[in-house]
């Protein structure tokens, strides 16, 4: 008898930061649920988005290729029907799909994401823009044929709700399911972070990242309801894994939790992420069931990219040859793998950027000239930062120009020149940085290259 096709299911947040997990230094207990699945599944500890907004980065986990090549490099740009996403692969594997939440891949102004713009989902329960359309009270969203479904609960709580009547309607099948949350995501008409009630009070003048404590933005007022949001969904995560356990499931499925971004509070710029700074780019990233239990914390350098392929391989499924990002099941398998020694990233928005980042120094370039709104990328960029990660974890200090750093710097923009060219086919010019004197050790040959 052949084995059972296991089942997939992502739980997939919004603008969640990777430190807001226990085992990533969190004092808070506020992910006790995903902390304990760190510990007993494969943890990645360094997991990081490719391009850090909505719209963009949900284009990338569908179909693993980064989001100018799937033309989504910015939101309100709508994916292709004729892109293969991860449901008509498990489709046809002979998987049931199903989708629940926030969508942001259909045509600006539909909420009621039509049948052609569902990626190919069997099941949908949905909205394009889920801020546009809900509140943290009213959970409105839309099934397949468009109808308007107006769900009890606080919103997380009924996304939750209808993912578990989901599991429970496709026991005697694989099934692959996506929940696509909104929180920890700001109620955008009010540019507010509305957690459940009585959980914002839990919070106020507690604990602040170091780069948000230095920084300030709009940390203060804003992160007591963003660690209420997080609290609850951590809580709707573990509702998850004991339903599966309930109806003897648990060991059958492989559960993705991540999210497509993170949040700097405006600190970086004037919203909340679209930098290439660690606070928007890390993800808090565990995947439990066969095949990663007891994987341990891995800590190679992950992207949003790898993640496609990841479970399409985990379940079996031949990885297509077109997905831009690698399988990390040799990885979790112990297997002797050349891995990648740094990622890449592309910003829109707020900038046309790019970044690339290594376990040490992060790297990053803008084009000023150049409209984020109209422009996926350029054929000029002036280099922006450079961070030693080790120094400066919270990427407080800008290197670029010291003299010390000249070797580092040189050896970044070839990593980035050579990741453009590899993503995107081109060849563009980096304008350097101006050089000035440095009172600081000269880097070596041998830390440039960490």
């Amino acid at each position: 008898m052949a084995p059972k096709q296991p089942n997939v299911i992502f739980f997939f947040t919004d603008q969640q930061r990777f430190d807001m997990a226990g085992v990533h230094g969190c004092p808070l207990d506020l992910m006790p649920n995903f902390d304990r699945s760190a510990r007993l599944g494969t943890h990645l500890y360094h997991s990081y988005t490719c391009q850090p907004v909505c719209g963009p980065a949900r284009s990338s986990l569908q179909t693993g290729l980064y989001a100018t090549n799937t033309h989504c490099f910015r939101n309100a740009i709508a994916l292709d029907p004729e892109y293969k996403t991860l449901a008509h692969y498990f489709k046809e594997a002979g998987y049931h799909t199903g989708y629940i939440g926030k969508w942001h891949l259909a045509p600006s102004g539909m909420q009621a994401v039509s049948e052609l713009y569902q990626g190919g989902y069997d099941e949908w329960l949905g909205a394009n823009a889920l801020e546009m359309c809900s509140d943290a009270y009213d959970t409105v969203m839309y099934d397949k044929a468009g109808k308007r479904v107006k769900l009890p609960g606080y919103r997380v709580d009924a996304l939750t709700d209808a993912a578990i009547r989901f599991v429970d309607q496709n026991q005697q099948q694989p099934f692959y399911l996506f929940i696509s949350y909104l929180e920890p995501h700001f109620q955008n008409h009010r540019d507010d972070y509305p957690a459940p009630d009585g959980y914002e009070e839990r919070y106020r003048g507690r604990w602040l990242p170091p780069d948000l404590a230095a920084l300030g933005g709009s940390a203060h007022r804003h992160t007591p309801g963003y660690y209420g949001m997080i609290k609850r969904l951590d809580e709707a995560y573990g509702r998850l894994l004991d339903a599966l356990k309930s109806l003897d499931l648990l060991d059958d499925t492989i559960v993705v939790f991540t999210s497509d971004h993170g949040n700097h509070f405006k600190t970086r710029n004037g919203e909340y992420k679209r930098s290439c700074h660690d606070s928007s780019l890390r993800l808090p990233t565990v995947i439990t069931g066969p095949g990663f239990m007891q994987g341990g914390e891995l800590r190679q350098l992950t992207s949003l990219v790898d993640l496609p392929p990841t479970v399409l391989d985990a379940a079996g499924i031949g990885v297509p040859e077109v997905m831009e990002g690698h399988s990390i099941m040799p990885l979790v398998r112990r297997e002797p793998v050349v891995w990648q020694e740094s990622i890449f990233a592309q910003i829109s928005e707020a900038q046309v950027g790019r970044c690339v980042r290594t376990h040490r120094w992060k790297y990053s370039v803008v084009a000023k000239d150049k409209d984020p709104g109209k422009d996926p990328a350029s054929d000029t960029y002036e280099e922006e930062f450079l961070y030693d990660l080790m120094a400066d974890p919270y990427e407080l200090n800008n290197l670029l120009g010291l003299e010390s750093h000249q070797t580092v710097a040189e050896v970044m923009r070839g990593r980035l020149l050579g990741w453009i060219e590899k993503v995107e086919g081109a060849k563009p010019q980096i304008i350097t940085a101006p050089v000035r004197p440095s009172f600081q050790y000269r880097v070596s040959e041998k830390e440039c290259y960490q």
